[in-house]
This record gives structure tokens, C-alpha cells and sequence, in this order.
């Protein structure tokens, strides 16, 4: 074992879901700046055009890949196009996600279902698609997206936080199932981050400042390289005895 902890990434492939924008292109570029060659994951796979150019000024290799995570059959093909393009999957980072806010009176059953198809599904089906894979190269790493919604209640978010809260519980069961094959499974739970996705929240001065407040410890939003700095640890060799764990990336908002 070496005597330092090891970021390098250098020599592995990654997949992240959801890499288009915000989060997932943080991440995708985080990846990309500690080694790794990185498969896109897109909904629309035109829609990267820049973010491959980047990664590709890094040295490092990108491959877009047509990959809806509400699709099974998308999901199985892009994992197997990645591993068969480069070679290997060591990495799989499930970050596609999004909720459909509301009362939960008024929840209705599509809404409730695509959140959940959207966020637990989908981490589920990705996670199974490339474990089979890394069992047969008896390594790999799975990062999952969780929330601090996973561990506190959102008002208006109830199926939100019930999905993220599942993730969270799915790491640890997939962590303890696949542990003996060295594939570690963690998760990371963030905090409302400045992405295009939380634009039209923030925007609104009533909210944003109710959200800064609650950051308890901190009182700032985040920004994604900061969600995209854990993910790159628990990638990692520095973080080989992490797994079934969900780092929360919550600026204090859950120590209160």
C-alpha cells in the first residue's frame, strides 16, 4: 500500500449519468483533471458538443453516449458501449436525477412514479448494468446522488426526499452485496447547489435567503466543483476502505 493517499485517476474510465449540465459536467470534468477518460451520459447525446472538447483539451479521452435513465434499454446499451469503447468500466457515477415538487395532498401517481424512475430506478438499473461488468474485473468504484433531502424534511418535497433517502439505504445494501468483489458503492449528498437546475429557486430573494440561513454553518450556496471534489475522492485509491457510506455536502445544514 502506498505510504500517501493517491488521487490519480490516471488510466481509468468513467461514466457519469446525467453529464450534460450542472452537476454532471462538474463532475465529468473533475474526472477528466484527475486521469480518467470519461463517458458522457446524455438525454440528448448531440447536447455536449463543448463539454467533450474540454474534456479532450485535458489529454484525456470522451465518448457521448445516448443514455434517457428512464429507459432500461438505454441504460444496459450505453454501459456496455462504454466499456466496450474504452475497454473497461472502472467508475460509474449515477448523478442523473431530478423531483417533481408539490403538496403531498396533491401529488399525483405519474409524478410520484417518474421521481422515483428518475432517482432510484435508474441509480438501481446503472448500478446493476455495471457491476456485472466490474465483478468480472474484480474491481470498481459506483458513486450515487443522494441529497440532504435524504436526511432532513423538504416542505413540498415528500417523494423527492423519500427517492434520495432510498438511494442512500440502496448504497449501503449494494456496498455490503458487491463489497467482496472490490467494488465499493458510496454516495454523495449535496446541498442546494448554483446549477441550472436550481436557477429558478434561487432566483426568488425569499428563498434564497431562507436556504442560505439554513446552511448553518457556512450560510452560502454551493458550487458544483464542490460536490465534484467528493466524487473524485471516493473514486479514488485515497478513499479504498470507503464504501456503503453517503457523504453529506450540506455546508451544515443537517448538523443543526
Amino acid at each position: 500500500m502506498s505510504r500517501f493517499p493517491s488521487f490519480d485517476l490516471s488510466g481509468q474510465v468513467s461514466l457519469v449519468t446525467g453529464a450534460a449540465r450542472g452537476l454532471g459536467r462538474a463532475i465529468s470534468l473533475a474526472l477528466a483533471n484527475a486521469g480518467s477518460d470519461v463517458a458522457l451520459g446524455l438525454r440528448e447525446v448531440g447536447g455536449a458538443s463543448s463539454l467533450v472538447r474540454e474534456i479532450e483539451s485535458m489529454g484525456r479521452k470522451a465518448l457521448s453516449l445516448q443514455m434517457d435513465v428512464t429507459d432500461l434499454a438505454q441504460i444496459s446499451s450505453a454501459i456496455q458501449k462504454a466499456a466496450d469503447h474504452f475497454g473497461k468500466l472502472d467508475i460509474l457515477v449515477n448523478n442523473a436525477g431530478n423531483g417533481i415538487g408539490g403538496l403531498a395532498l396533491d401529488v399525483n401517481e405519474h409524478d410520484f412514479d417518474l421521481t422515483l424512475a428518475l432517482n432510484l430506478k435508474s441509480t438501481f438499473f446503472a448500478s446493476q448494468a455495471a457491476a456485472k461488468l466490474m465483478l468480472r474485473q474484480k474491481r470498481g468504484r459506483i458513486i450515487n446522488m443522494s441529497s440532504q433531502a435524504a436526511f432532513a424534511a423538504l416542505p413540498t418535497e415528500s417523494v423527492y426526499c423519500a427517492s434520495k433517502a432510498a438511494v442512500s439505504h440502496l448504497t449501503k445494501c449494494l456496498a455490503v452485496e458487491w463489497g467482496p468483489h472490490n467494488i465499493t458503492v458510496n454516495a454523495v449528498a449535496p446541498t442546494f447547489i448554483t446549477t441550472p437546475g436550481t436557477e429558478e429557486m434561487l432566483s426568488d430573494s425569499t428563498f434564497r435567503a431562507d436556504v442560505i440561513e439554513r446552511i448553518a454553518a457556512l450560510h452560502r450556496i454551493g458550487e458544483p466543483v464542490e460536490v465534484a471534489g467528493a466524487v473524485v475522492f471516493l473514486a479514488s485509491p485515497a478513499a479504498s476502505l470507503i464504501t456503503g457510506h453517503t457523504i453529506l455536502i450540506d455546508g451544515g445544514w443537517t448538523a443543526r
